[in-house]
């Protein structure tokens, strides 16, 4: 039996109704049916579960051409869980320890979309790349920006990114020549052409360097630039100037909306996500940190008073509204004693972040991630938060989303 899979029962053709009758009724979960020592187990997600294995292992005679699994059955194993991106995390590691790489292809998985900076280039440039990261040196994963939500939108990043500077677009490795002819952006003068010698090392490093931040930032870096000279500019009088200045400002902050808050440096993606989760009072919370889903932890409910949404504040205590009834002495949960709750679950997940993650993994999670997050946002549950570049979490924000995402999970049945 799997340690991911901590529920099991034994299974017999001649009476199925008795293993339907001790399953969970109406819950998600994650489950795998074992057949005779040596064989591969049929592992899969159920909305329902008691419904699903109903199909799987009752005959039909209305159905006869439907999949059935009863005679080659002999064990059943599951795990409920509380939200999608669970069970396919679970899914995931499942098919890991059974398959290996081999889980990819099975989940329809692949890496998502990166934006790559050359900088150990002499000349850097920008790519767009899907490789496995673990093919690109660790040190120089904080050059690989994403993930975006396809090719094209990664594609169109880049190349708005570029209009605004003028780095090279070539793609070969140049070894400056007086004699090169060059290409037509650098007749257009929308690139500085190191390719002939147009700029000198040092310039062209400078705008190497404005790019790399721009990146880094999705383009608060640039707009900070833009926005000190615009009001010197208008201080100045220089009112001409100041409209230029945040015409450019306005390009910037149009191409900054094509990058979502998860794009970042892949090395630096640090967010945790809270979910529903299966078990009562509490919410899950997963990390991800170096390239890796790392969770669940729960975090205890218990005495959490939310956010009555149509109250019009947006404060976590005005107007209280209690899950469920709960002992007196938890009824009143304060801010500091969830403070401490959320600290310590941070906390355990972090102990989870130490440990060595491998190539496969690390696509992989990173790919649900992306699945999950770009989904359209009334159908994604649960909600995501990111570490600031101190490695500090909002809080404050964390407590809100938590007590929205119990709040839903309590309505939904969850």
């Amino acid at each position: 039996m799997s340690a991911l899979l901590p529920e099991s029962a034994a299974f017999s053709s001649a009476e199925p109704e008795a293993l339907l009758q001790a399953l969970p009724a109406r819950r998600m979960a994650v489950f795998a049916l074992r057949g005779e020592a040596g064989t591969q187990p049929y592992v899969g997600v159920a909305a329902d579960l008691r419904r699903r294995l109903g199909r799987l292992l009752v005959a039909d005679p209305a159905r006869p051409r439907r999949l059935q699994l009863a005679a080659r059955v002999r064990e059943v194993e599951w795990r409920v869980v509380g939200s999608a991106l669970e069970a396919q995390a679970t899914q995931f590691q499942l098919l890991v320890e059974l398959y290996g790489e081999r889980a990819l292809e099975r989940m329809h998985l692949r890496m998502p979309a990166l934006v790559r900076f050359h900088g150990a280039n002499a000349y850097p440039r920008l790519s767009v790349t899907t490789r496995v990261p673990t093919r690109v040196p660790r040190e120089q994963e904080a050059w690989l920006y994403g993930p975006f939500p396809s090719r094209a939108a990664a594609e169109r990043y880049g190349e708005e990114v570029l209009k605004l500077f003028l780095l090279r677009r070539c793609e070969e490795n140049l070894s400056p020549d007086p004699s090169h002819p060059g290409c037509v952006y650098s007749e257009m003068k929308k690139c500085l052409a190191p390719c002939f010698g147009g700029c000198t090392d040092a310039r062209y490093g400078e705008e190497a360097a404005a790019v790399e931040a721009f990146l880094a930032t999705r383009g608060e870096s640039r707009l900070r630039v833009l926005s000190a000279a615009r009001d010197e500019a208008s201080a100045e009088l220089e009112f001409e100037q100041a409209a230029a200045l945040h015409g450019q400002a306005k390009q910037v902050e149009a191409v900054s909306g094509l990058a979502a808050e998860l794009v970042r440096p892949l090395a630096k993606l640090r967010a945790c996500v809270a979910l529903p989760a299966a078990e009562a009072d509490a919410v899950a919370l997963y990390l991800f940190a170096e390239g890796a889903l790392h969770g669940p932890e729960l975090f205890s409910t218990l005495g959490m008073r939310m956010q009555n949404e149509g109250s019009g504040s947006s404060s976590l205590y005005a107007q209280p509204v209690l899950l469920e009834p709960v002992p007196l002495e938890l009824a009143s949960a304060g801010r500091e004693t969830l403070s401490l709750r959320l600290e310590e679950t941070l906390q355990r997940l972090e102990a989870r972040s130490g440990a060595a993650t491998d190539g496969l993994r690390r696509v992989g999670d990173l790919a649900l991630l992306t699945r999950w997050y770009y989904r359209p946002a009334q159908k994604r549950v649960g909600e995501i938060f990111f570490a600031d570049e101190a490695g500090q979490w909002p809080r404050k924000a964390m407590l809100r989303g938590i007590g929205r995402v119990a709040a839903a999970g309590f309505a939904a049945g969850v």
